[in-house]
């Protein structure tokens, strides 16, 4: 009984490793190709351009033959009577004979088709649909540099936290290690209590910070998730050492690169806002002007006094060909309101193009000036930490032969585990400043 107890629970182990869904890894560049492919944001941004697409063939299709069918069925409930003089019938001059007209029921089907021979308005809608695609496209591309920098940013804080917990790990267990060498010393007699609670402040305090780190370790994992387009709960693991791909990214030639303002997505933005002011302006010109449309038509028609229209029924047919021409003559000085409104939109979008024109540049200066700043900060906060090491570890050796006091080992476990954040924080500063200068670039 024993032994089939003991099958049955490793079969229940062998089924639960079995069925556990190994860990996705992922380069910073995989993850990124993942994430434009599978983004919320990114979905909808592609969807939006399929969408103007469409537009753009509805706008195109509303100016080409249109062919429209009616069928029309009348019941006269009451047939309408109409008097007549009764001497066309041979009655008395000065009297009315009631006369009714028609059949009661009638039954009409007719197809027609149009087409537009001249429209201003659409003149310009067709012209516009390519800028409105351009914008579609452009809109799309800052989709996509938007959901970069997110991902750049979030697989960054994943490797930072995983490192934070090994360090504060690694921390924990040098205290460990100190507090109990302290705490014998104290019971042999040869040390101050005050040196005991030193140490358990500083080990009580990193302990909350390993516990803090390890949770904020699963939530940075969830956020890189979220942006790449998986569950949040699904098992994601990058691949790459922060340190190294800190030391990938630092590319000083990208300080000395020009700016081409023309592939900016910003300024591809502002450019399409004049394109479709300047289509709202043509498109306010062309009201004045006359629209010419022609339409040939054919039908039949079908009387009785009986609902008999599908069976042996006699049906008169009909066509009629015509031309529709409409010609704008005096609106009240409101078409022309309307255009002056155009041209004003049109003169903002320009100064708007100006300004973003200079703000990108402005834009770029402050970016390369934060990346130099991350480049400089990185170098120092990792010299400073090799130095941060030394000490703490000099006052370790000071403070078992008598020479430190306890709170000259507290501060240089302080000034480290400072220099340690600062080290961390400069790698991931370096990864989102390169990446903020080429967006910018856009090269």
């Amino acid at each position: 009984m024993r032994n089939f107890f003991f099958i049955c629970f490793s079969l229940v182990l062998g089924t639960l490793g079995y069925t556990q869904e190994p860990p996705r890894t992922f380069t910073l560049e995989e993850a990124i190709a993942y994430a434009l492919e599978n983004n919320y944001s990114a979905i909808n941004a592609n969807r939006e351009l399929i969408d103007a697409q469409k537009q753009k063939w509805e706008t195109i299709a509303s100016g080409l033959p249109q062919i429209e069918g009616t069928i029309n069925y009348q019941n006269q409930l009451k047939q309408p009577v109409t008097q007549i003089p009764a001497e066309f019938f041979g009655g008395e001059p000065g009297t009315f004979q009631e006369v009714v007209f028609g059949q009661a029921q009638q039954a009409t089907a007719t197809a027609t088709l149009r087409q537009q021979i001249f429209d201003g308005s659409y003149i310009v809608g067709v012209q516009a649909t390519r800028a409105f695609i351009s914008f579609s496209a452009n809109n799309k591309e800052k989709t996509d540099q938007d959901v970069r920098l997110a991902v750049v940013e979030a697989y960054g804080n994943v490797l930072l936290a995983k490192e934070n917990v090994a360090i504060l790990e690694n921390n924990k267990a040098t205290l460990e290690k100190n507090l109990f060498e302290t705490q014998k010393i104290f019971e042999n007699g040869l040390g101050d209590e005050e040196s005991v609670e030193q140490l358990q402040i500083t080990l009580s305090q990193i302990d909350n910070q390993l516990k803090n780190g390890i949770r904020l370790k699963g939530i940075t994992r969830q956020m890189l998730n979220l942006v790449m387009g998986l569950p949040i709960d699904s098992p994601t693991e990058p691949i790459e050492n922060l340190d190294a791909l800190a030391q990938q990214q630092i590319d000083l030639g990208l300080l000395d690169t020009t700016l081409n303002i023309e592939n900016n997505v910003d300024y591809k933005l502002a450019y399409n806002l004049n394109e479709q002011r300047f289509f709202e302006l043509k498109l306010a010109k062309s009201r004045a002007l006359p629209t010419l449309n022609a339409f040939v038509n054919y039908g039949a028609s079908a009387f009785s006094d009986n609902f008999d229209f599908l069976s042996n029924q006699t049906w008169f047919e009909s066509s009629v060909l015509g031309f529709d021409l409409k010609i704008p003559i005096f609106s009240s000085l409101g078409r022309s309101a309307s255009t002056q409104r155009a041209k004003i939109a049109l003169e903002q979008a320009k100064t708007q193009l100006s300004e973003a024109t200079e703000s990108i540049r402005l834009q770029l200066e402050r970016a390369k000036s934060d990346y130099t700043l991350s480049i400089e900060q990185y170098e120092t906060a990792k010299a400073n930490l090799d130095l941060a090491e030394r000490i703490e570890k000099k006052n370790q050796i000071k403070y078992f032969e008598g020479i430190a006091t306890s709170f000259e080992l507290r501060q240089a476990q302080t000034q480290l585990y400072s220099t340690q954040q600062e080290y961390l924080q400069s790698m991931v500063d370096v990864i989102n400043r390169k990446t903020e200068v080429e967006t910018i670039l856009n090269n």
